[in-house]
């Protein structure tokens, strides 16, 4: 006998967004001889830039597909889906902006494709993506909040509405656990599963950067440098507003600004008003293809954010070797012990910035020492492998509690929590699966 968890038969709306489609838990509780393996949707809400997307590339590409036939569908278009294709990844694209329609077209999608379970990342892929699956019966919905974002009342009550119907909710963070927890979602099962990051990607010697040639930087200059959508929470301000302090003490310092948002022209004309030569300092790079690079080309890794659910641009940094320097916001003290593997500062706070980035540009042994350790921290407890080796325990445990996977020999559901990490066994990153 299997154990499952109910889920509520009603959802507010449901039947106007699906034209009273019937729900009926778990119809395919055996496996077809056409698909023995469980099938698993991968489904975005944006198809943008972002930690977010980073981690849903991961995921797709690491997922093991001798266990699991694994599809990807995107509720926008964008440059996440590009690569993804470019990297041989097919993705289907349901830019539909209303959610109504959206919600019809994607239960359509998940019964025409007997889909088995619907994992959605972000905001819009767990309203659109809960629903259609209720309407579909689809046995297991599971959803990441990568996000710390203070969300609207209504939005806020949308979500715990729909929580009960979900299976599992996987946070990156004990600090994201918390706060959804009091948004509501208490009821929920977790999994705290860190975001990963590819080693073989990091360790891989990087194209030759172009950053300094492209906007004139001397070879000899240090490099500070924040790669981040340019949004009110991730405090790019604050740095800013800390750069004259810190020329004043490292003359040759330069800030390079990594990222595009709605905020960009306000950032632009901060930094323009500063005095000179402060202000031909700092440089905005846009979006880069070759953001590996860059980061390798950094001598100081800076994210000033007022909010954050991890920060995976800082493993990234500490992947290639880079010290960090950080807001203690969120799940970053999750990441970074202060003094160990990475320098924490207060949010909001200018001068702390620039304190802690004069101290590293004055101690290159500091850099190294911080650098080194950091990355030993990402190799024990942030790889990509050990991120997707517990979402598929996490993916197994369900599909065997809904009765969409059969247990093994034996009666027991095989434990995986003994694998070892093994990084070899799949491609990198960009490597494309087979």
């Amino acid at each position: 006998m299997t154990t499952e968890r109910r889920r509520p038969r009603a959802l507010p709306d449901l039947e106007a967004a699906i034209g009273g489609a019937a729900y009926s838990r778990n119809r395919r509780i055996h496996r077809s001889r056409s698909h023995p393996r469980p099938r698993t949707l991968q489904l975005l809400a944006t198809g943008g830039n972002g930690g977010a997307q980073e981690s849903y590339t991961g995921l797709l590409l690491r997922l093991d597909r001798s266990k699991y036939e694994v599809r990807a569908l995107s509720l926008s278009k964008g440059s996440a889906v590009q690569r993804l294709q470019r990297l041989g990844i097919a993705v289907d694209v349901l830019d539909c902006p209303d959610d109504r329609a959206a919600v019809r077209d994607l239960a359509a999608y998940l019964r025409r494709n007997e889909i088995d379970l619907v994992h959605a990342h972000m905001f819009r892929a767990e309203v659109i993506g809960t629903r259609a699956a209720v309407a579909a019966g689809t046995p297991v919905i599971m959803a990441t909040v990568h996000s710390s974002r203070v969300r609207s009342p209504e939005d806020v009550a949308e979500l715990a509405a729909l929580t009960p119907h979900m299976d599992r909710l996987i946070v990156p963070s004990a600090s994201i656990e918390r706060k959804v927890r009091r948004e509501g979602r208490g009821g929920a099962h977790f999994s705290v599963i860190p975001n990963g990051v590819d080693l073989s990607r990091f360790s891989a010697e990087t194209v030759p950067c172009t950053l300094r040639d492209d906007f004139g930087i001397p070879a000899s200059a240090l490099v500070v440098g924040v790669v981040a959508r340019l949004e009110p929470e991730k405090g790019h301000r604050f740095l800013i507003e800390a750069m004259p302090a810190v020329l004043d003490a490292v003359p040759d310092a330069w800030l390079a600004i990594v990222g595009e948002g709605s905020l960009a022209d306000q950032l632009h004309a901060q930094a323009a008003a500063l005095p000179a030569p402060v202000c031909d300092r700092v440089i905005f790079t846009g979006r880069r293809e070759d953001v590996n690079a860059v980061t390798a080309d950094l001598d100081i890794a800076v994210l000033p954010s007022l909010r954050e659910a991890q920060g995976i641009s800082i493993l990234e940094a500490m992947a290639r070797h880079k010290p960090v320097i950080a807001s203690a916001v969120g799940g970053v003290p999750e990441v970074i012990t202060d003094g160990v593997d990475g320098i924490l500062v207060p949010p909001a706070d200018p001068g702390a910035l620039a304190n802690a980035i004069a101290r590293l540009a004055r101690d290159e042994e500091l850099r190294r020492r911080l650098g080194d350790v950091g990355y030993r921290t990402v190799v024990e407890r942030f790889s990509l492998d050990s991120m997707v080796r517990r979402i598929e325990q996490a993916y197994d445990e369900e599909l065997t509690r809904s009765g969409a996977l059969a247990r093994v020999a034996g009666g027991e559901h095989q434990d995986l929590s003994s694998l070892e990490d093994s990084p070899g066994d799949r491609g990198a990153l960009e490597v494309p699966p087979p």
